[in-house]
C-alpha cells in the first residue's frame, strides 16, 4: 500500500512553506507530494499543468 496522505508533503500557498503532513487548512495547501523537494517545486508543477491545460483547451476549440 502507498503512503497515507498525512505522511506526505504539502506546499502551503499562504506561507510558501513545505509541510510534512496535513498541517494547514486544505484551502491553503496543494499536494500531496512524495518528498519535500517535490513539494518545494509545487508552483512550477502548477504553472506547467496550467499551461498544458490551457493549450489543450485552445486545441479543443480550434
Amino acid at each position: 500500500m502507498g503512503t497515507e496522505s498525512g505522511e506526505k508533503y504539502w506546499y502551503n500557498m499562504a506561507s510558501g512553506e513545505v509541510e510534512h503532513g496535513m498541517l494547514s487548512p486544505s484551502v491553503d495547501r496543494v499536494g500531496p507530494f512524495d518528498s519535500a523537494d517535490e513539494a518545494s517545486h509545487a508552483l512550477d508543477v502548477l504553472r506547467a499543468n496550467s499551461a498544458k491545460w490551457d493549450q489543450e483547451d485552445r486545441d479543443d476549440h480550434s
